[in-house]
């Protein structure tokens, strides 16, 4: 896959987990314009991936797919309104992953418990590591 399709993808499969609970807030908006902009994506081809309704691929890289799926939880996590909906996609999202979903779930309960919602890099990575020990 072309960098630049990675990276649609990527906002693509945001996107539609954003919908998920069937409205897109500002806050989730505000998100993943923020990540379109750090991707170099422009406000009109982002807009078209709203429009679009195109499969999302699975990344093949362990790391590119924990990220994502971390991008994932910090989306839940924005509007600060956890749907049911949401848990049950993220988990579904995560297994297609192909990431472990003992280490999700930690993640998950981690991010709920936390002040902030954040988790830092190496606890993240820490974590999905702790299923080959």
């Amino acid at each position: 896959m072309e960098p630049q399709e990675e990276k649609l993808n990527l906002l693509r499969e945001m996107i539609a987990f954003a919908l998920v609970d069937g409205e897109l807030h500002d806050r989730e908006y505000d998100f993943i314009e923020m990540v379109a902009t750090e991707l170099e994506i422009d406000k009109p081809t982002l807009h078209k991936l709203f429009e679009n309704k195109d499969s999302v691929q699975i990344m093949k890289d362990e790391f590119s797919r924990i990220c994502q799926f971390y991008r994932l939880a910090l989306l839940m996590h924005c509007d600060d309104v956890l749907h049911e909906r949401e848990q049950i996609k993220i988990n579904e999202i995560g297994i297609n992953m192909g990431l472990n979903p003992f280490a999700m779930k930690r993640i998950l309960n981690m991010m709920q418990k936390s002040p902030n919602g954040l988790i830092d890099g190496q606890t993240l990575l820490a974590l999905f590591s702790e299923q080959y020990n």
